[in-house]
């Protein structure tokens, strides 16, 4: 887990990236919390492969309000509600986001444009997304590994 324990032990910017750590949810959800940070999970294999599915699962992901409208512009709105609390901040891996990224590349970068918006904006404390998983490239996104 070396990069992610870097980014934990805010040694690495947060920001959006690939990362092939072959550990389970539950392994990486301990570490992330046991370093202090909040997890948050999105399994894309299953949950994730359209627009709207991404949608739902990345408001399930983050326990956004009930009031969250499942568009861009009220995931926006409700990222920059997610406050690190007492943490120091949050990781989002999202599992599996290579079906949505193939099946629906204009939204698939739309999300990934407002996830980055949130990495940039550090008044809710620091925010990291890993996309973990097998898809197509993206340009300016980064290995973690």
């Amino acid at each position: 887990m070396s990069g992610l324990a870097a980014l934990l032990a805010e040694r690495r910017e947060p920001g959006i990236y690939h990362w092939h750590g072959a550990f389970s949810v539950p392994d990486v959800e301990h570490t992330v919390e046991h370093a202090g940070w909040h997890f948050a999970h999105i399994d894309g294999w299953h949950d994730a492969e359209t627009k709207k599915e991404f949608l739902r699962a990345v408001g399930d992901a983050l326990h956004f309000p009930d009031y969250y409208g499942k568009n861009f512009d009220a995931l926006a709105d409700c990222l920059r509600d997610v406050e690190a609390g007492e943490s120091h901040g949050t990781i989002l891996l999202w599992d599996g986001w290579g079906p949505f990224a193939w099946h629906d590349e204009k939204a698939f970068l739309k999300a990934l444009t407002v996830l980055g918006r949130r990495v940039a904006d550090d008044h809710g404390g620091p925010f990291a997304v890993l996309l973990r998983g097998e898809g197509p490239h993206v340009d300016g996104v980064e290995s973690l590994d």
